[in-house]
């Protein structure tokens, strides 16, 4: 995908929230670290743009909250950073660029429990690509990208990478 194209995907995706949730009264947008901050943040802007009323947007830090941390030495001890806004009674709307196992989403919503109860949570993804371990769907999708174990969806943004799109590309072993 190239950045033109990045850019309509995420446009529709903003449509697409604000017409299933009826507006963006009590919505926030919590970005998953690292790119699913962006995104969080580019789509809250489109939708405050479409809206004309302000969505609230946070950063979700689940490094902790992985199931694949090592178990061999002593687990660390979770203090969790503050997502930066409240939670708790809104419609919280988590977004990561790519969802593939589920793993990431599953160590997300402890995360994203432990900082309050919102009322309902939506999951907003750029790249669906398959190969789900766990019960988890997208709510909200980019783009469906059908791949093979040996493929890797490379998504790069502006605020972290300096640079724009996404590729697939095959994993050298």
């Amino acid at each position: 995908m190239s950045a033109s194209e990045i850019e309509r995907t995420l446009v529709r995706l903003a449509h697409e929230v604000v017409e299933k949730s009826n507006g963006c009264e009590g919505m926030v947008l919590v970005g998953i670290k690292r790119r699913g901050v962006p995104l969080a943040q580019r789509l809250a802007s489109l939708i405050s743009g479409i809206e004309k009323c302000p969505v609230e947007t946070g950063v979700l830090d689940i490094q902790f909250y992985r199931d694949d941390l090592s178990t061999a030495d002593v687990r660390p001890v979770v203090t969790p950073g503050a997502i930066g806004c409240d939670i708790t009674g809104k419609d919280v709307v988590l977004c990561d660029d790519v969802l593939y196992t589920g793993r990431t989403i599953r160590a997300a919503l402890d995360a994203l429990f432990d900082h309050g109860r919102p009322r309902r949570v939506q999951l907003a993804v750029l790249i669906d690509r398959g190969h789900r371990e766990l019960p988890i769907q997208a709510t909200y999708v980019g783009r469906q990208v059908p791949t093979s174990s040996r493929e890797i969806i490379e998504v790069k943004f502006q605020e972290v990478d300096q640079d724009e799109q996404v590729l697939l590309v095959e994993r050298v072993d």
